[in-house]
């Protein structure tokens, strides 16, 4: 079926139509031409026959997704609450690209290698004839860019519809849904926070408090993908942490565009959602604080300090200073000045003693002159940030950085070279070694050959790869230090600490599934709970799928059948009577 035109984007779904669908009346008009037929040798054969569907079935429901994500932990987020609507739904998650009949690739704006790589991978599912759904801040904030024509796409605010969009996707149409969430005309932070979802990590819950932020920084695309400020609910995020508890997570991320904006749009603040969430954190489980810009933090020192200083929250913090130039940063429109910065870090520094600070810098920002960047290489020497994200200025398309007259390149990759060289000149964590730390262990490091915790102070710890540990809090001596990690020694005879309150999902499989979402597909979905017994289904949630039990409707339609040939051959006889009287 070919696939409808994306000249004019659609507003939703039900405007789609073909014109080789049938009519109502031309599907009236066929009923009286069918006649039953009678089976009636191998009809064990037949139902096993009619079970399963034709190879190039265009039945939804039973395909395989491959998804792939770019960008921050916000995006992660969505790309887990996608996959986990998908799977419960009846579609299969697959890891390999190449088996996959459709991929969701899920984008990031923040810079031109991202989107590049998203570009590539667009073409090459279009070389393997794969069916395609784009997601993501890409799309959202460009979608009528030509590599994007004739392709489905599913708005960043709109992922709890993407099961809609996937299955048009997979009867041949293109679809659009890029509108706002909204309430009474108020925008909403986007989907509900209660939907399934598949954990990257089972052991770590992301949750995005909010979406957009009030800034308006030059140099930005983001913000033309999520838009303005728009936070969640207090208590819908802590219902959400307490979910993520009950499923065995033992860590939680709070991420957005900028969490130190949280609750501005709804009359709360960050500091005031934080208290409400350590209550129902589990002793031993942590939580982590994502990226705040430095302007709204600043009001909030002294309770952010107290915050930080909770067992129960990591002593870390993510605050992007880009550049340690005023003019510079008047220039990014960022809304502080280098003295702001200071004063946040130092007083945190003060008030939460061996804080970890991360921070980000932009090298070649349009007008960064050499004495501009001297001040950035001054800051990061005088406070040896232990975590930094060195970015290459990127002119993004649409924004005002993108006019101005730009650095030359050559100059760009020269002050990223010497911004790394300071970055690599010292190491964080010598005077770690010798220490006694409790570290919470919740993921494989890349080489396989050891387990990944972190201390209280988020600081990345190796340990041995002993399975017990894992999703564990162990206690450990430091032996040694790198530029990015430290290695730990489980104490001899050490307790190892389970802060989880439920044993962890395995991997790959659905948070729990809502009553909302049960009503939603209440009339296409059946759940497969009644029949895991006898397929040997494992899983201890039960599963939203598609169809019916395809042997159980091969029944049905064959016993409908014989039912109107037993009536057929009645009125036959009934007939001949008459007729022979």
């Amino acid at each position: 079926m070919p696939s409808a035109s994306c000249d004019a984007l659609l507003d939703d779904i039900e405007d789609i139509i073909s014109q080789e669908d049938s009519k109502p009346q031309d599907r009236h008009f066929s009923r009286k031409h069918v006649f039953p037929k009678i089976r009636r040798g191998n009809t064990q054969k037949y139902l096993q026959e009619e079970s399963r569907p034709p190879s190039d079935s265009t039945i939804p429901g039973i395909q395989k997704i491959w998804i792939r994500t770019w960008g921050c932990s916000h995006n992660n987020s969505d790309g887990e609450y996608m996959a986990g609507q998908l799977a419960a739904y009846g579609y299969k998650i697959t890891e390999n690209a190449s088996d996959a009949d459709l991929w969701l690739l899920n984008s990031c704006t923040v810079k031109n290698p991202a989107e590049d790589h998203f570009r590539n991978s667009i073409k090459k599912a279009q070389e393997e004839n794969k069916k395609i759904v784009l997601a993501g801040c890409v799309p959202q904030a460009q979608p009528r860019q030509d590599y994007l024509k004739g392709l489905s796409i599913i708005g960043v605010q709109q992922i709890d519809r993407v099961v809609e969009v996937v299955e048009e996707t997979i009867k041949g149409h293109s679809v659009r849904l890029l509108g706002q969430k909204k309430d009474n005309g108020k925008r909403l932070g986007g989907a509900r926070l209660d939907l399934p979802k598949i954990r990257k990590n089972p052991l770590i819950e992301i949750i995005s408090i909010n979406t957009g932020c009030l800034n308006a920084c030059t140099y930005c695309k983001t913000k033309h993908a999520r838009g303005n400020l728009a936070s969640y609910p207090i208590d819908e995020l802590v219902e959400r942490a307490k979910q993520s508890f009950q499923e065995g997570v033992c860590e939680i991320w709070l991420t957005s565009e900028d969490t130190g904006a949280y609750g501005r749009d709804i009359g709360t603040d960050l500091p005031t959602l934080l208290w409400k969430l350590v209550e129902v954190i589990p002793d031993g489980a942590m939580l982590r604080l994502g990226m705040t810009n430095p302007p709204y933090i600043l009001e909030h020192l002294e309770e952010m300090a107290k915050i930080l200083n909770h067992p129960r929250v990591y002593a870390f913090l993510h605050i992007p200073v880009q550049s340690a130039s005023d003019s510079v940063l008047m220039d990014m429109k960022r809304e502080y000045c280098v003295a702001d910065f200071k004063r946040v870090v130092d007083f945190l520094k003060e008030k939460v003693p061996g804080i970890t600070i991360a921070t980000d810098i932009i090298c070649g920002f349009p007008g960064e002159t050499d004495q501009d960047f001297q001040e950035t290489l001054k800051l990061v020497e005088e406070y040896k940030f232990p975590s930094l994200f060195i970015n290459q200025f990127y002119p993004r398309p649409g924004t005002p950085a993108a006019k101005a007259e730009q650095v030359p390149a050559h100059v760009k990759k020269q002050r990223t070279k010497d911004l790394s060289r300071v970055f690599h000149s010292y190491n964080p964590y010598d005077h770690k070694i010798g220490e006694r730390q409790q570290v919470l262990v919740t993921e494989e490091s890349f080489d396989s050959k050891f387990f990944v915790a972190h201390n209280r102070f988020y600081e990345q710890v190796l340990v041995p790869k002993n399975p017990e540990f894992m999703g564990k809090m162990v206690e450990v001596d430091i032996y040694e230090s790198g530029k990015h990690f430290l290695k730990g020694q489980p104490v001899l005879d050490t307790k190892i600490y389970t802060p989880s309150i439920s044993k962890p999902l395995a991997k790959g499989e659905v948070s729990g599934l809502t009553k909302e979402f049960r009503t939603r597909f209440g009339n296409h979905l059946t759940s497969t709970s009644d029949t895991c017994a006898a397929s040997h289904c494992d899983s201890t949630y039960s599963r939203i799928v598609l169809q019916m039990s395809q042997h159980d409707c091969a029944l049905w339609v064959a016993a409908g059948l014989a039912l109107i040939a037993l009536l057929f051959a009645f009125l036959a006889r009934v007939y001949a009577y008459n007729v022979t009287k």
